[in-house]
């Protein structure tokens, strides 16, 4: 058989409570998740051995290949559908690593993808599910990437939906952050509640009134990243003052920051001015979907 490509595009959470945190240990959110047009690239060449090997700008960043999430989901994949084949993935890290795009998480979404193409299984088959939630909590909405409501521990995902495009610039400044840290600085006791406002019920279809309303629910991660990784909240200065940013806030548990704009040639505006004042930090002008 040919080689199986696709790509794993970046998640970006426009918005992120924290409902509380359960007596498990594990954290109950809410988030308007969407994807982005940067992607890593993830193949797999059938009939051979299961391996991984990671090229590209971060491959370095992204850790040891035996510890990557894409070779956990194959083997989770393999639980479910035993005497599955399996086979060689190569993949190209583009996205910035611990970022708060769910690069990582992406990526083994995209190697299940390829992985019940190769075995016939169904887009929508409940096997697929089962293996993304053993692998990692952002891996389900990550599965068929398309802009949701994500709930719980990224276990409740709502039908795609219909938003209007947003145009938009990712700016990450090379600094990591790892998830379990900002938790930590969040300081939520178990069995504690976090409350804050919540998203409409049913979402504006107009652009401005869609982001009028994501503006109004905050990422609750924002604080305690910026606590622990203080040049983010540099980037989010940098961004809002820009004539073109219309939001800016950080997706996930951060460093990346977005700045949502009027449309694509805002975005671009945006994008060359911050990389000129900026060469090393990684900034992508981007379609929101």
């Amino acid at each position: 058989m040919e080689t199986l490509r696709t790509r794993a595009p970046a998640k970006i959470n426009l918005t992120l409570r924290i409902i509380g945190r359960r007596t498990d240990g594990f954290h109950d959110l809410a988030s308007l998740v969407v994807f982005s047009g940067a992607a890593d690239l993830l193949s797999l060449t059938p009939d051979a051995a299961l391996s991984l090997t990671v090229k590209g700008r971060t491959a370095a960043a992204a850790g040891p290949d035996a510890d990557n999430l894409v070779l956990r989901a194959a083997r989770a994949f393999s639980a479910e559908v035993p005497g599955a084949q399996l086979g060689a993935f190569l993949l190209e890290k583009r996205l910035p690593v611990a970022a708060g795009l769910g690069g990582g998480s992406s990526d083994a979404a995209a190697a299940l993808r390829l992985l019940g193409r190769l075995n016939g299984l169904a887009p929508d088959d409940p096997r697929l599910f089962a293996a993304a939630r053993a692998t990692g909590s952002d891996v389900p909405v990550c599965l068929d990437p398309r802009a949701r409501l994500m709930e719980g521990v990224g276990d409740m995902l709502s039908p795609p939906l219909a938003l209007p495009p947003l145009a938009g610039v990712l700016v990450n400044c090379g600094v990591a952050v790892p998830t379990a840290a900002v938790f930590r600085q969040l300081g939520l006791l178990p069995g504690a509640a976090f409350n804050g406002p919540s998203l409409p019920a049913v979402l504006p279809a107009g652009r401005a009134e869609l982001v009028a309303a994501i503006a109004a629910v905050p990422n609750d991660l924002e604080p305690p990243a910026v606590a622990v990784a203080p040049k983010i909240a540099e980037v989010i200065d940098r961004l809002a003052a820009q004539p073109e940013a219309r939001l800016v806030r950080m997706s996930g548990s951060g460093a990346t920051v977005f700045a949502l704009t009027d449309d694509c040639r805002a975005a671009a505006a945006l994008a060359r001015r911050v990389l000129a004042a900026e060469p090393d930090w990684w900034v992508k002008p981007t379609i929101l979907r």
